[in-house]
């Protein structure tokens, strides 16, 4: 019997389940049997997502009672399960020499708990219940956070049994749901407490230009820790534009672009450090959408790699196993802990840093474009629209 035959054949069983050979695994997730009822995931999966623009769930009002948070708390009860479960669905349709992967399994069998833990939660009708509800959204965030990271590497690891297109649909449907799904339990939880220009994960006066000096810092640092050097950074244009808009996950696709800038630029010019070009940074505001330019002198992207750069897991420096050289994971590991933001997850690296961003720019209604010069640079460019139009993104 082929294998593709046994895996149909087991999607059949009521109860499914990755056997575990082991109480731990490499990854410190603690392995259990999982078992749910497949038909009411199906059921769940069926069911149709109520997604919501920015502007509604900041405006659903708060109120002394705190019956904004039972409300809030109602609807991610009835939305989340469906999503996971349409996450568990996408899994199971996967090839099952990705399946059995050891960190698929853990993935796996991550979403599987989720799912089993939001279903069994009692109607939410109180604040009390509201608070129980709340404390499980914080562990599940937290016992998600390193997701991608996890698939990435999987990935890296199956890439050579498995078309292309396959891995890349799971990884754009898992990073935009994902996505979807934090933004709303982030912005539940942050309803919970008052925060200055803030309603709950919407910034009602977002700057753009402190937003990208936060990254620059960060840039920097890693920067001068890998090569000892670093190059400057010049931001111009509508720096004093503000305006309500979801900063962290436009934190994430700046640090990813302007880390990539900066070491492009050191390694092209580490012979000269003290004659290193800068980066420029260019804010573009108006009443439909912003754009952000990041214009370097690298060296740009050979043309044999342009139609490449957005494909997950591929990255300019591999050995010949396709595992990261020393320059690139050293300076990874350390963009990973610096970007460890919840939103994006520790996302760099693995080759899944650009294709992310982008994949973010796409939910958020925008596009990332790249234009490179090669032999010169590279320019950048970040389109998002505001989140008061009426063709906006919904969550």
């Amino acid at each position: 019997m082929s294998l593709s035959r046994k895996v149909d054949q087991l999607k059949h069983f009521k109860f499914w389940r990755f056997v575990s050979s082991g109480p731990n695994t490499e990854y410190g997730l603690e392995k259990k049997w999982a078992y749910y009822d497949q038909d009411f995931v199906d059921r769940e999966a069926a069911k149709p997502l109520h997604k919501l623009t920015p502007t509604q769930i900041m405006f659903h009002g708060k109120f002394a009672d705190g019956s904004h948070l039972v409300k809030s708390a109602h609807y991610l009860q009835q939305e989340l399960p469906r999503r996971i479960a349409r996450h568990i669905k996408d899994f199971q349709s996967l090839p099952y020499v990705v399946l059995i992967n050891p960190i698929m399994q853990e993935v796996y069998e991550l979403y599987l708990r989720a799912f089993r833990k939001l279903v069994h939660v009692s109607e939410i009708d109180n604040l009390e219940k509201e608070r129980e509800y709340s404390f499980l959204l914080s562990q599940l965030l937290n016992d998600h956070k390193d997701v991608v990271t996890y698939l990435a590497k999987a990935f890296r690891q199956v890439k050579k049994f498995v078309p292309y297109e396959v891995l890349g649909d799971l990884a754009e449907r898992t990073l935009t749901s994902r996505l979807g799904i934090r933004l709303l339990a982030e912005h539940h939880l942050a309803l919970r407490h008052k925060k200055e220009y803030f309603i709950g994960i919407i910034g009602t006066q977002t700057s753009l230009k402190h937003i990208i000096e936060r990254c620059v810092i960060n840039c920097k640092d890693l920067c001068q820790h890998r090569f000892g050097y670093s190059p400057a950074v010049y931001v111009s244009g509508h720096t004093k534009a503000t305006f309500p808009y979801i900063p962290a996950p436009v934190e994430y696709i700046m640090q990813e672009l302007i880390k990539n800038s900066m070491r492009a630029t050191v390694v092209r010019h580490i012979e000269n450090p003290f004659e290193m070009p800068p980066i420029e940074v260019t804010i573009c505001n108006n009443d439909e959408y912003f754009t952000i330019k990041i214009s370097d002198k690298g060296g740009g992207i050979p043309d044999s790699q342009l139609s490449d750069i957005f494909q997950y897991s591929f990255t300019t420096s591999t050995d010949d196993e396709g595992n990261l050289c020393e320059t690139e994971d050293t300076f990874d590991n350390f963009s990973r802990a610096a970007n460890d933001k919840g939103i994006g997850g520790v996302l760099s690296g693995y080759g899944f840093g650009l294709p992310s961003a982008a994949a973010y720019a796409k939910f958020l209604g925008g596009s990332l474009t790249l234009v490179s010069m090669y032999g010169l640079g590279t320019d950048v460019f970040l389109k998002l629209i505001h989140i008061n139009q009426p063709n906006c993104f919904r969550i």
